[in-house]
């Protein structure tokens, strides 16, 4: 049972995890802001409610600044909450507040504009069909093995130039670092992609090739340019973002369809649907549960809660893309639904960089998915479905399904 009076915090238990909309709706009940303990057991502040979620996203009281954090709380504080993993993954633009923010969202954006993304959908494409090839024929596979983590890694990869020999590492180094684990074990995996990323830097430097990382090399704003440790911990921060995101989105679209035969139906009948059914399932059951840590500066009042300087606080990105009082049934999927407003790529100065490029995955990893395997199956739904053990990161751990008959595409 959660302890709902008003003087003490909210335990965030094992149920929060595996279910979170069911708790922060719990929490939506209780009031706009409510101090919890993580199933970490630190005590944190959560935002839940849509109008304040999208006040504090943009709130000049609430840092995310690395090295004022690391002047304001003690190292294992840090590490258990997730903001800092004591290596140079952590000066990219998610820990910084303007206006170094700006400068480093000025440089990388420099970078993405030199290789833009609309142009990407012919290799997306590619990509997907070649994965959907291997997949037809089997009887039952992981989805997310075959077909949603593949996808965007190398997609990620191909556009930062990591070589594919190296991709299996940094799905191992990724989920340890996005998953609630021990500080030594986050630690351990940051101090092997620092490593792994300054050789791959350095080659870079002498290539003469046009990746995204050569250009986050060349990036410059008059005298300006990304330092070594920046550029280390932008690259971070592109590769684990640049797939985390789409993977478990393709994961929690399929098993939100699977669940809601009739929304599934009119995909199926309309394919043209499928680009605003993208944002109607980032809404519904989007990848990212709770935005990254940000801290209080000063004493700060949200949705009429105040909030002691110094404090850690958690927005809830799902909770407030549930919010009935900003969209009505919000607990139902409906695919032809504006859902203009969500919050599932965050809102302001840190919304996600790399977004146009998430959509433009997932439309075309779902559309080609539904076209391929009208007749998908999950397998062991229910209990049978385990949600990762992140309070960062939504989507399940493995995702079984039977594809069915294949159609490919002709012409």
């Amino acid at each position: 049972m959660h302890d709902r009076s008003v003087t003490e915090p909210f335990q965030l238990g094992a149920d929060f995890l595996q279910d979170p909309h069911g708790v922060c709706a719990a929490l939506r009940d209780l009031g706009p802001v409510r101090e919890v303990v993580t199933p970490r057991g630190q005590r944190m502040w959560m935002v839940t409610r849509h109008a304040d979620a999208r006040a504090a996203l943009t709130s000049p009281d609430l840092s995310k600044d690395i090295h004022l954090a690391r002047r304001t709380f003690d190292p294992v504080a840090l590490a258990v909450a997730g903001l800092d993993f004591g290596s140079d993954l952590s000066s990219h633009m998610l820990n910084t507040d303007p206006p170094d923010h700006t400068r480093l969202r000025r440089l990388v954006n420099k970078a993405f504009m030199a290789r833009g993304v609309k142009g990407m959908r012919p290799r997306i494409e590619a990509i997907a069909d070649e994965l959907l090839d291997e997949m037809a024929g089997h009887e039952e596979v992981d989805l997310l093995s075959a077909f949603a983590f593949p996808l965007p890694i190398t997609v990620i990869c191909e556009l930062l130039g990591v070589p594919e020999m190296d991709r299996g590492d940094f799905r191992a180094w990724s989920t340890t670092i996005v998953t609630a684990t021990s500080p030594e074990e986050l630690t351990g995996a940051a101090g092997s992609m620092v490593a792994y990323l300054s050789g791959l830097i350095e080659g870079k430097k002498v290539s003469s090739g046009n990746d995204l990382l050569i250009e986050l090399i060349r990036a410059r704003d008059a005298d300006d340019r990304l330092s070594a440790t920046e550029l280390v911990s932008m690259a971070f921060l592109l590769l684990v973002a640049g797939h985390e995101t789409t993977v478990n989105l393709i994961g929690n679209a399929i098993i939100a369809l699977h669940r809601d035969p009739g929304q599934l139906a009119a995909l199926l009948a309309d394919p043209t649907l499928v680009p605003g059914a993208v944002e109607e399932l980032l809404r519904y059951d989007g990848p990212v549960n709770l935005a990254t840590v940000r801290f209080t500066v000063r004493p700060t009042s949200i949705g009429g809660t105040e909030i002691p300087a110094g404090q850690f606080v958690l927005i809830s990105l799902g909770s407030a893309n549930r919010d009935e009082t900003r969209f009505a049934d919000a607990d139902e999927l409906r695919v032809t639904r504006d859902p203009t407003g969500h919050l599932a790529f965050g809102y302001g100065a840190h919304h996600c960089v790399g977004a146009p490029l998430a959509r433009l995955e997932i439309e075309v990893a779902l559309g080609a998915l539904l076209r391929r395997f009208p007749e998908l199956e999950v397998l062991g739904d229910g209990d049978g479905l385990r949600w990762r053990d992140s309070m960062l990161i939504r989507g399940v751990e493995t995702l079984p399904v039977r594809p069915g008959p294949s159609r490919k595409p002709t012409g």
